[in-house]
């Protein structure tokens, strides 16, 4: 057989052998392998890649220096569940039915672990996701029940619940190391890694208490922001650290001094929330957090009485940072740990390993802690993607991405076609540079009201330059913000003259996204009613 015949027998064998298969399942030994890493709260600005000074992540900064740095990723939605919700499905809350804390979530519609186990990925979730229900599309699922516990959690493990001993934090890594391990390394793999951290109520682990308890923390300049220039949601919202930060609960002041002080609970759970949590502690351990923390509270209960308000303020700022960026610290030890794992074991050229967070977090800005609105400190989100074999390392971008482009990104990466309703995008090609043609706003919605907080149900965009947000439901006001002049959004430029066009041209692309993605008056309407009725 001479060599062109030969050749022509080669194809033909290879169309009749994998023609049946897709592309994906042709190539899977070239696939690569996802580890997602998503924490729970945490802000950008505590990222010492970010810039911002607060704290130092020497390992996130690592994955940073390796691939790309998104500087205004988004979320559709900042709130911990729904946030979820968006990643797995990629539709907007709105469509996948995950409006608040508290809607069902089906997890019998599609997400993109259903797709990649189809096209033979090994896939499991590890950590929190806050969602009812068995999780569909992973092999192996290890989560933790609503929130979870920062000392000796309950995981459900496949369907059955155990109480684990350790700290979560810890554990969360030492499970996800331990399934990759335990693969099958014939096979791409797809590891869902959540964190509980740094959620409320920032129980560090014992190994960080004292370092961080004996920091000073930088103070944001809007740290006593009194809302001049703004609306009704910022100014009737329930996020203040003075006036509405849980005394025992998030400052850690036993509830016998709340009791002696005069301190009284702001929310009825918040002494119950300190008992619970340090309740779970070994006798040890306790004693090791007491030596800690006993001497800090009895300073405070010294220097209370004499103490002003902007004294106070100071006070419960420093006491939520230091336990806020204490509890980042663990977090930042698993992703060294995973990196020192897959650089070990030959997995970390053919791996994307992504670290974001569900939402971004207040940290004393306009003198909030939460998160909710459309503001940037909760709209923006961290986000950055190391994969070498396609993304220069060191790479910043200032794209308008979204949680709502994770599903279709990685299945993308993955040579899997995303379903036609995913109403994300994929950014591979962005950052690859490949294609910088990427969209020009994006849109938000928040539905979790009347409940804890208080933030006002809105939706709106942002661009570029400018946010537009329609406050709705029991009020009717319109914010519009300029990026450029005014980065700290302090400023509602609404109803200013010199503003006029832009505030028509931002309510024109504001129709024109919610035509786009499917939302309406309607369904506004629906999840009003929803609320009310339950």
């Amino acid at each position: 057989m001479n060599s062109k015949l030969f050749s022509l027998f080669l194809i033909l064998t290879s169309v009749m052998v994998y023609g049946g298969l897709s592309l994906a399942q042709q190539n899977k030994g070239n696939r690569p392998n996802i580890v997602y890493i998503m924490s729970d709260d945490h802000a950008y600005q505590a990222i010492s890649a970010y810039g911002y000074g607060l704290n130092h992540t020497p390992n996130i900064d690592r994955l940073a220096k390796g691939g790309v740095l998104f500087s205004r990723a988004t979320v559709t939605n900042s709130l911990c569940a729904p946030s979820r919700a968006v990643l797995l499905t990629g539709k907007h809350s709105f469509i996948n039915g995950k409006v608040d804390n508290e809607a069902r979530f089906d997890w019998n519609q599609d997400n993109f672990a259903k797709e990649l186990q189809k096209n033979g990925y090994q896939t499991a979730l590890i950590g929190k996701i806050h969602m009812d229900g068995l999780p569909q599309g992973f092999d192996h699922s290890a989560v933790l029940i609503d929130q979870g516990e920062y000392y000796h959690p309950n995981f459900v493990i496949n369907g059955k619940k155990q109480q684990l001993q350790g700290y979560v934090t810890d554990l969360t890594t030492d499970m996800a190391l331990e399934w990759i391990k335990d693969r099958d390394p014939e096979k791409p793999f797809c590891l869902l890694y959540h964190q509980k951290a740094p959620h409320r109520e920032w129980l560090p682990a014992l190994r960080h208490i004292k370092t961080y308890t004996n920091k000073t923390i930088k103070e944001p300049e809007t740290l006593f922001d009194n809302f001049e220039g703004r609306g009704t949601a910022a100014k009737t919202a329930e996020m203040n650290i003075l006036k509405h930060m849980n005394w025992a609960g998030d400052n850690k002041i036993p509830p016998a001094m709340m009791d002696e002080l005069g301190l009284k609970e702001f929310i009825a759970w918040d002494k119950k929330a300190y008992e619970d949590n340090l309740g779970r502690m070994t006798a040890e351990e306790r004693a090791t957090w007491d030596a800690v923390y006993n001497p800090i509270m009895e300073d405070f209960k010294q220097r209370y009485p004499s103490m002003n308000g902007e004294e106070l303020m100071r006070w419960r700022y420093q006491r939520y940072m230091q336990d806020y960026l204490g509890t980042v610290a663990a977090v930042d030890d698993g992703v060294g740990q995973l990196l020192d794992f897959l650089e070990a074991n030959g997995l970390d050229e053919n791996t994307i390993v992504v670290y974001t967070s569900d939402q971004g977090f207040y940290l004393g800005e306009h003198g909030w802690f939460d998160k909710r609105f459309m503001y940037e400190e909760s709209l923006r989100t961290p986000l950055i993607v190391r994969y070498p074999a396609e993304i220069p390392a060191g790479t910043a971008s200032n794209a308008l991405v979204q949680n709502l482009d994770f599903a279709p990104t990685l299945l993308d990466y993955a040579g899997v076609e995303a379903p036609k309703d995913m109403q994300g995008e994929s950014f591979r090609k962005l950052v690859s540079q490949e294609d910088t043609t990427w969209r020009d706003a994006v849109y938000y919605t928040f539905y979790e009201y009347p409940s804890i907080h208080m933030v006002k149900r809105h939706y709106g965009i942002r661009t570029d330059r400018y946010k537009l947000i329609h406050f709705y439901y029991d009020v009717d006001e319109w914010e519009l913000y300029d990026l450029k002049e005014d980065p700290q959004e302090l400023r509602n430029v609404y109803d200013d003259p010199s503003y006029q066009t832009v505030s028509q041209e931002m309510r024109k692309k504001l129709t024109e996204l919610r035509k786009k993605y499917k939302d309406s008056e309607e369904n506004d309407q629906q999840f009003i009613n929803h609320t009310v009725k339950h």
